[in-house]
């Protein structure tokens, strides 16, 4: 393998501390169909989720088609009026992806949300010239824990997952990137360690992070 070396990001809960706002945004869709779902129950059951899985499961019922699509457009709705006025990086991420980049890092962003939310979050944090790859809900067949969009991320990146690192926040998007042969480092902003599969590295947010350390991620 040679030195080159790529990163790879989540999105909510990684870049940006969203999952409190879709928690609005998921009781607001959900109070209006007379649900209330309980924190624990948005824990275990939204954060790292695919909307498909989010739906069919509160709904208690398959939802796809032109309704998933519908209902969908509703509640991401619903999350980017609710968190545009609040958009805000989590600490240190804009200089650290600014370290990778000048040290010739490959970067990509990887989420399970749709396109209209990343490209909302994207046009007020400057890092979008940093990435080579930026996939969304829609650029994949199969959502996390599934490993397509990290497998795809590394492909768009020219590497291989060996030589990929992968920032993540939720067990299913942990068990995404460990699916797909990557080093992992877990984002504390949604779970607890004992929550989430093993990673290589925790972190609470960038401050304390920098090329070098991530290097040494590919030492062992």
């Amino acid at each position: 393998m040679n030195n080159e070396i790529a990163v790879i990001f989540d999105m909510d809960g990684v870049i940006c501390h969203t999952n409190p706002y879709h928690s609005l945004a998921f009781r607001e869709f959900f109070s209006a169909r007379n649900l209330s779902p309980t924190n624990e129950e948005f824990a275990e059951h939204m954060f790292g989720k695919s909307n498909s899985y989010i739906l069919s499961h509160f709904l208690k019922r398959p939802v796809t088609g032109e309704e998933f699509l519908q209902m969908e457009e509703e509640k991401e709705g619903l999350f980017r009026k609710i968190y545009e006025p609040h958009i805000e990086p989590i600490a240190g991420i804009v200089n650290f992806m600014t370290d990778l980049k000048s040290n010739d890092v490959k970067l990509g962003v990887a989420t399970s949300a749709p396109r209209a939310n990343l490209d909302l979050i994207l046009g007020k944090v400057p890092i979008r010239t940093h990435f080579g790859s930026i996939l969304a809900s829609e650029d994949v067949k199969k959502h996390k824990p599934d490993p397509e969009v990290y497998l795809k991320s590394a492909a768009n990146l020219g590497v291989i997952p060996e030589q990929c690192l992968v920032f993540e926040d939720s067990f299913s998007g942990v068990s995404a990137a460990l699916n797909a042969g990557m080093r992992v480092v877990g984002v504390l902003s949604s779970h607890t360690i004992e929550e989430l599969p093993p990673c290589n590295l925790y972190i609470d947010n960038y401050s304390d992070l920098s090329y070098g350390k991530i290097r040494e991620l590919f030492v062992s």
